[in-house]
């Protein structure tokens, strides 16, 4: 069988350098070059936050800012502030519109610093270790069951629908519908 070789090349290859490196890199090396990338690309999200606020007013960026989604996470880090960008970084989806967000509020720099350090060293924990072993799982999948890495894939994207959906439901749910909101404001 021609998987055979490459299945188990692999495997060596795992057992010789250890799950969370890289091509032979030790963990603290990908873990720091984790942590630099992250703190990068925060960084870069909250001066560019910083510019919109100064009057980029009619860009992309600042029309995101003024969706109701962004106006929830501003309200959030206006009562936060700085562990909400550090809790950020224990999320998938959200570290990019805080970080933005505190730029846009001008969180003040040392605060803002201080908050994004710890996040970044947490996230960089999480994604050398936890995010490391996925995709070597996932590598291995794929080499010894492809089928069984694509159903993987789509009830993963299946679940994440669902749940999706549930939360708009619910939120649709929560909010009184116009006319229902009128009859209440007349009775009284």
């Amino acid at each position: 069988m021609l998987l055979a070789p490459t299945v188990s090349a692999a495997a060596d290859d795992a057992g010789r350098h250890g799950v969370f490196t890289l091509e032979g890199f030790p963990f603290w090396a990908v873990y720091v070059i984790a942590f630099c990338i992250v703190m990068a690309r925060a960084q870069a999200t909250y001066w560019l936050g910083r510019g919109v606020a100064r009057g980029m007013g009619g860009t992309r960026v600042a029309h995101l800012l003024a969706s109701p989604r962004a106006v929830q996470v501003v309200d959030r880090i206006h009562r936060w502030g700085p562990p909400a960008v550090t809790v950020s970084f224990l999320t998938v989806g959200v570290q990019t519109i805080v970080n933005l967000a505190a730029g846009y509020l001008r969180m003040p720099f040392p605060r803002y610093l201080v908050a994004l350090f710890v996040g970044c060293l947490l996230w960089a924990a999480i994604w050398t270790t936890v995010g490391t072993a996925v995709v070597y799982g996932a590598i291995l999948l794929f080499l010894l069951h492809p089928a069984a890495l694509a159903a993987a894939a789509v009830l993963a994207a299946g679940a994440v629908a669902w749940l999706l959906h549930r939360r708009r439901h619910r939120s649709r749910r929560a909010e009184p519908a116009p006319h229902a909101a009128g009859v209440a404001t007349e009775q009284h």
